[in-house]
């Protein structure tokens, strides 16, 4: 069973809400990259998400920008990601997402990015901006492979293409909680039951919400109506922040507890 499913059997199991953490690949290098992972591993998080270094980040607010200019800044590349995985295979089982645009995809070649991607210890894409309409060839080699093929819906998306989406995905479906970029809120949006049982309605996949999530009491509001909660700008903020710090991923660990506390 891939290790997202499992992760989810298990806080099903556990009558608990899973905690989803994104941080920018490289940022500020590889090394801190491994070593983050495997401090949020002990740390309370349930899945990571390695957002993949791009120039042209267009569903990204400028925190996770900045980021994505760091990690190009340091000399990431995709083998040097795919790499980073690799090495915290070594050490940990978390279940490992990239957050990654279709163009990087594209120019390793479709077949060889993804089967790579799964022998170095990749358990789903989230491929930013593929629609799932034109996703045929892609969603054949990942189930081949043994990845999970994860998809975005926003709040504007209809009914009848919500459908269509959440009949395809696997793993987790991701609903993004608000429209726009990425980046960390003050207020926790609306309305967001109503979208969530409208989805509930087409899959049985756990619900994750990200988006502008970003304090422990917004974390507590929005796992009540789904089954697990992202949160990346805010930890992407501190690492930016603190990057020079030689605790930085006992930091970012610290931190991103004080987050998930919001779940216990």
């Amino acid at each position: 069973m891939n290790r997202i499913d499992r992760c989810f059997e298990r806080l099903k199991d556990e009558s608990k809400k899973g905690f989803i953490a994104y941080i920018g690949a490289g940022d500020p290098n590889l090394e801190s990259t491994k070593n983050i992972t495997l401090e949020l591993a002990q740390s309370g998080v349930d899945i990571i998400e390695l957002g993949v270094p791009f120039s042209d980040p267009l569903a990204d607010g400028l925190v996770n920008q900045l980021a994505a200019q760091r990690g190009l800044q340091s000399g990431t590349t995709i083998e040097g990601v795919l790499q980073t995985v690799k090495a915290i295979r070594e050490k940990s089982d978390i279940p490992i997402v990239l957050y990654i645009y279709y163009n990087l995809i594209h120019r390793r070649g479709l077949e060889d990015f993804i089967q790579t991607a799964a022998k170095c210890g990749v358990d789903g894409l989230l491929t930013l901006d593929l629609p799932p309409e034109e996703a045929d060839n892609y969603e054949l080699i990942m189930t081949q492979s043994g990845m999970n093929s994860i998809w975005l819906i926003a709040p504007t998306t209809p009914e009848e293409r919500i459908k269509i989406i959440a009949e395809r995905g696997s793993g987790f479906i991701y609903y993004v909680s608000r429209e726009g970029v990425t980046g960390m809120r003050q207020d926790v949006v609306t309305q967001l039951k109503d979208r969530v049982d409208i989805i509930r309605k087409y899959t049985n996949l756990p619900i994750a919400v990200g988006f502008g999530i970003s304090t422990p009491s917004q974390v507590r509001q929005v796992s009540a109506d789904c089954d697990a909660v992202v949160v990346g700008s805010a930890i992407v903020d501190r690492i930016g922040k603190d990057g020079q710090n030689p605790s930085l991923a006992v930091e970012i660990g610290s931190f991103t507890k004080e987050l998930s506390s919001g779940l216990r």
